[in-house]
């Protein structure tokens, strides 16, 4: 699992043991979870509330937002569900009475809030459930993926509230397998494997490790059972880079140099593949990634079962390091992946500036 942090440099406020690890949560600090498997990490979550070892101090008021329609009855009304759910977060009458408006704007769900929520898809049991929570307000948040239900406008209110939230000294403890929320809201990263501690640190530094790490699994699985050779299936059958054939030693251009990739592909069923090329820094940082489909381009029939397309850099604006290309073939519908060769390559300079590639610029006084 991968726990992020985005730390606001507030005073510690107590402990959190879980998976065979201990975390400190701190006031504006928002911890989060990327699980290596898919199951589970909701789960791993859940034991953040009840540790199966350990212990938990808990020195603030927590809420959680973990399962669809915790804390609600099917065939209660949202409103009715508002009153039972947010006597369980702590409201009293009055209180839940002076935020009923605050809550019911949040949530957006107009008339279906007098509607059971048996009726609800769901995306609007989401909103409910955290318009509650948002009001509430609690000092240490725990969430996983349960946003990601929820229609995209929803997800940025929501993205929008807990940076609102951390800002203002709040805590979330989020379990999640996006990178991009992982990244957007938090400053320090804890990945966890198998339960244990597999690196600690700065959100990024952490999280392309851990996207590093499923490369070189995924590359290694694809070694231990071979390129797709079988007839039945597309694939890349080579590919040149800059006219050198794909597994040759010391591949090289110069900063700003030229790239062209010969790509000669097979298709099974005399259609065409698509092609997806993409472009990633040696520790898996992705850069770049375009698609034939995307371009409206088709890969040329050769003869019979073979294709071939050329993909053409005139000036690649890489920093120098080192860097690899992916060439993968997929169905012609885009859907589904079915080869990858990948070609590790060196852009040679002398640059001093940072980042991953270069920019047009210019400075003017």
């Amino acid at each position: 699992a991968l726990v992020p942090a985005a730390q606001r440099g507030q005073p510690c406020r107590g402990l959190l043991w879980g998976a065979r690890c201990p975390a400190q949560q701190q006031e504006g600090l928002g911890q989060g979870r990327v699980m290596r498997c898919s199951p589970g990490h909701g789960t791993q979550a859940e034991r953040e509330l009840g540790a199966t070892r350990g212990s938990v101090q808990v020195n603030g008021q927590i809420g959680a937002l973990l399962e669809l329609g915790a804390g609600f009855h099917p065939d209660y009304t949202g409103r009715e569900n508002l009153e039972l759910a947010g006597a369980l977060y702590g409201f009293s009458g009055a209180d839940l009475k002076q935020k009923l408006a605050e809550i019911i704007e949040f949530a957006d769900i107009g008339s279906y809030l007098d509607e059971p929520v048996k009726h609800y898809s769901s995306g609007m049991v989401v909103r409910l459930g955290f318009a509650l929570l948002a009001a509430r307000r609690p000092e240490l948040l725990i969430t996983d993926e349960v946003l990601a239900v929820g229609d995209e406008s929803f997800q940025k209110k929501c993205v929008r509230w807990i940076e609102d939230y951390l800002s203002s000294g709040g805590t979330l403890l989020l379990v999640s397998h996006s990178m991009y929320h992982v990244q957007k809201l938090c400053r320090k990263a804890l990945w966890l494997q198998k339960g244990r501690v597999a690196g600690y640190g700065d959100v990024f530094d952490v999280s392309q490790s851990y996207l590093a790490y499923h490369e070189r699994k995924t590359a290694k699985e694809m070694a231990t059972t071979g390129r797709a050779s079988s007839h039945l299936q597309y694939r890349v059958t080579s590919v040149l880079f800059n006219g050198v054939p794909e597994n040759s030693a010391n591949l090289s251009i110069a900063q700003q140099g030229e790239l062209t990739l010969e790509i000669a592909l097979h298709s099974p069923d005399q259609r065409a593949p698509v092609v997806l090329v993409g472009i990633v820094r040696a520790d898996g940082t992705a850069i770049y990634g375009v698609t034939t489909d995307v371009d409206a381009i088709v890969p040329a029939q050769v003869q019979g079962e073979h294709f071939r397309i050329s993909l053409h850099y005139p000036a690649l604006p890489l920093l120098p390091g080192a860097y690899t290309v992916r060439v993968h073939a997929l169905d012609p519908e885009g859907v589904r992946l079915f080869d990858t060769v990948t070609i590790d390559f060196v852009v040679r300079g002398e640059s001093r500036e940072f980042g991953l590639v270069r920019l047009p610029h210019q400075w003017r006084p």
